[in-house]
């Protein structure tokens, strides 16, 4: 019974370490680039979703 729980498990990690290489195929399928770049696209994104978030009009609480 123990047999079945652990081949089980193998599965299980198998195709989550599957899907892990998959997924990162996608976002690693353009050429690497050197981590110092990689590090400032990183740092624009962050800005820019701060930005986007920042321009959003903050809501008003009704005083009812």
């Amino acid at each position: 019974m123990r047999i079945v729980g652990l081949i089980g498990l193998v599965l299980a990690l198998l195709i989550v370490g599957l899907l892990v290489k998959k997924q990162m195929g996608g976002v690693a399928g353009a050429p690497a680039a050197n981590p110092h770049a990689q590090s400032q696209q990183i740092q624009q994104q962050f800005k820019q979703s701060l930005d986007a978030a920042m321009q959003q009009p903050r809501p008003v609480a009704d005083d009812n």
